[in-house]
């Protein structure tokens, strides 16, 4: 054959990788490529050098006889089916767990042969999911899970809390809640924060949690020191766990409350002028430390305090990693048995709490299983409150003139009036100094009630803010005491 006769090397490329490879894009525009047949996606445009589509296609090519080609046919053949392939159907890619078909979802065991945990309320099975229904998309922090034992008759849970030192049964059945959890890919769940005293195991149990969902390779990070690195590490992956916290910025704390219910980000494009790329996350976050001083009232709402005790007998970290290892395929059988048993559960929707998806959840648990896990939520919510208070002079202020009012009766000043009036009852007769932090104008007094009105709502006092003729006030009702019946039935 003539040389002007041969085909050029990017047509035979692409046929090749067409005939392949199903690619599509997602509703952010990326381009992936997906082998047919197989649940596992790449994109196209990783600028990875292990495990990226080019490499992907470059084996196959030379592997099936087609032949090796240089960087260029294959820049040219990719960037044609990039081209061809935003013109298709556009489909979303998960990481470790997906939505599926007919009220399902579904969990990647991050295995080579693509075979996945379909868990439906009629029970979970193991098999490859249909890839126009399940795709998945990995990266470096994803890990293997080993394959889940059946008819595991709740061993497991009693393997892993015998492995664990929870303090009650009330945080033990709140970490199973948080796992369950873990397992829904559209139930925002709170952020588990392990506490305890030193040498009470919050790393390693906070490891055992995440390795349960994420595989042994699974494990605890240090705090990025700014948002961009936290949001590229909570994008790539799904548990993200940060360890040893003993200080939250404000700027952190308010990352975690949209980690914990959901936010996008938006950055520009690299090499280009205008171009964007936007990421959406919605993560399950786990914390360890021993205290992490203030906590903002927004992100109490999104935490689930677990404590800790010190074991009273000590063993090697290779002997008690051995064991749980060993033991995880029955512990997450089991877990996948409680989550079957779970969502096949109905129970009312508390509607008095923020996180009302995991207070649902919290009561489908006690449907099914009888472990008290919503009043144990409730109480960790009330501590929590407790914990914002005593770090928060100004809400300690509050409720004290709040004690002085009358059951009922509405007090309306506007937010100067209020700041002299809070600002003269902290200083007192001996004039104490105002502490620093303390708000300085009638409009940052506002704000920082406006934080505050759960917390303060939680201790039965009500702040609202509304507008007259003369101007905007803002009012502050002490919650009449409830009936002894009606107390009796929260």
């Amino acid at each position: 054959m003539a040389e002007d006769e041969k085909t050029p090397a990017r047509e035979v490329i692409t046929e090749y990788a067409q005939s392949h490879f199903r690619y599509f894009r997602t509703t952010e525009g990326t381009v992936y490529a997906q082998r047919i047949g197989h649940p596992v996606a790449r994109p196209i445009r990783s600028q990875g050098t292990t495990g990226s589509h080019r490499q992907e296609l470059m084996v196959d090519l030379f592997n099936d006889g087609v032949g090796v080609f240089n960087g260029t046919s294959l820049k040219e053949a990719l960037d044609l089916i990039e081209a061809l392939a935003l013109s298709q159907d556009v489909q979303p890619t998960h990481i470790r767990v997906a939505p599926g078909f007919d009220g399902a979802t579904w969990l990647d065991l991050g295995r080579d042969d693509g075979q996945s945990v379909r868990i439906h309320p009629n029970g979970w099975a193991v098999k490859v999911p249909d890839p126009r229904e399940v795709c998945w998309r990995r990266t470096q922090l994803t890990g293997e899970l080993p394959m889940p034992d059946r008819d595991t008759e709740e061993k497991g849970i009693d393997l892993l809390l015998r492995l664990t030192n929870f303090a009650t049964a009330e945080t033990e059945s709140l970490a199973l809640a948080w796992l369950v959890g873990c397992l829904g890919p559209s139930v925002p769940v709170p952020a588990p924060f392990l506490t305890g005293p030193q040498g009470a195991g919050k790393s390693t149990a906070g490891r055992m949690l995440v390795r349960i969902i994420e595989g042994m390779t699974g494990d605890l990070r240090r705090a990025p020191k700014d948002e961009e690195n936290l949001i590229t590490a909570v994008a790539a992956g799904w548990v993200t766990a940060l360890d040893n916290l003993s200080h939250l910025a404000p700027d952190l704390s308010d990352l975690m409350c949209c980690i914990v219910t959901g936010a996008e980000s938006i950055k520009r494009a690299l090499f280009s002028d205008g171009d964007v790329v936007r990421s959406r996350y919605r993560r399950p976050l786990l914390l360890t430390g021993i205290d992490v001083g203030v906590i903002r009232p927004d992100l109490a709402e999104r935490l689930l305090p677990l404590r800790l005790e010190r074991p009273k007998v000590r063993r090697t970290e290779a002997e008690l990693w051995r064991e749980f290892e060993a033991a995880l395929p029955v512990i997450l059988g089991s877990l996948l048995d409680l989550t079957v048993k779970v969502r096949a559960t109905e129970a009312d929707i508390p509607s008095d709490l923020r996180m009302a998806d995991f207070a649902h959840l919290c009561a489908q648990i006690d449907a099914a299983t009888g472990f008290g896990t919503l009043p144990a939520y409730r109480s960790s919510l009330d501590e929590l409150n407790d914990d914002v208070i005593e770090g928060d002079l100004l809400a300690q202020t509050v409720l004290k003139h709040a004690a002085g009012l009358d059951p009922g009766t509405e007090t309306r000043m506007t937010s100067s009036e209020w700041l002299h009036l809070l600002s003269g009852l902290y200083s007192g007769d001996d004039f104490r100094p105002l502490p620093k932090g303390w708000p300085t104008t009638g409009k940052v007094l506002s704000d920082r009630l406006k934080r505050l009105q759960p917390t303060l709502a939680a201790r039965g006092v009500l702040v609202d803010w509304g507008r007259t003729k003369e101007g905007r006030y803002v009012e502050m009702t002490r919650r009449p005491a409830l009936p002894p019946h009606e107390q009796q039935s929260l």
